[in-house]
């Protein structure tokens, strides 16, 4: 009876006690605008490759949090706004799915490139979130590509910038899946050529 009492007592208290924040209602992702035929095979025999590497970042993004500038040393996170993982793996499997529409290349994964390397694409997510100053989401990618048979990489700085109404969730997960599919689209470019 008194382990009864004691158990019934100690309810009330377990509803109170929460490990880690709550979940937003939803999470963010991204959505590659170029799309990848479904059914279509590829061939590495036929085809050029490339291996696209999961870009380093630094710590504001390494985490599943949007954040947003709001001044040059300051930063915040947007409420509600989380990833389902962190920005840099959505935008590398974004960058994988755009290289492969655009150019017709087989992006290998990192076991697959050890038989056949082709061309190599490494990088820094620089930025990728919200300006308060500018009501802007921000994609900067410095891209590092090794050209299959060359001996060094040429790097190139892409940027884009698309306007937000607010500063928000819902906002933002959609002007940072544009701008992110712009620079995909303008690597993937770069890459075929």
């Amino acid at each position: 009876m008194r382990k009864l009492v004691i158990l019934l007592a100690a309810l009330p208290l377990a509803a109170c006690i929460r490990f880690g924040a709550e979940p937003p209602p939803s999470l963010l992702t991204l959505n590659a605008q170029a799309q990848v035929p479904v059914g279509q095979t590829l061939n590495s025999s036929a085809a050029s490759t490339i291996t696209i590497r999961v870009p380093s970042a630094p710590q504001e993004l390494s985490v599943q949090r949007v954040p947003v500038r709001s001044a040059d040393t300051a930063i915040a996170y947007v409420k509600d706004a989380q990833w389902v993982e962190p920005p840099a793996r959505l935008f590398a499997r974004l960058l994988s799915d755009t290289v492969t529409a655009q150019t017709g290349r087989v992006v290998l994964s990192g076991r697959q490139s050890n038989v056949d390397p082709g061309a190599l694409l490494t990088g820094e997510l620089r930025s990728f979130g919200l300006d308060a100053a500018t009501n802007e989401a921000i994609v900067t990618y410095d891209a590092a590509l090794l050209r299959q048979g060359a001996s060094s990489f040429e790097k190139r700085r892409f940027e884009a910038r698309v306007p937000v109404s607010a500063i928000d969730a819902a906002n933002a997960g959609v002007a940072l899946n544009a701008a992110a599919n712009r620079v995909a689209g303008e690597v993937a470019a770069w890459v075929g050529r």
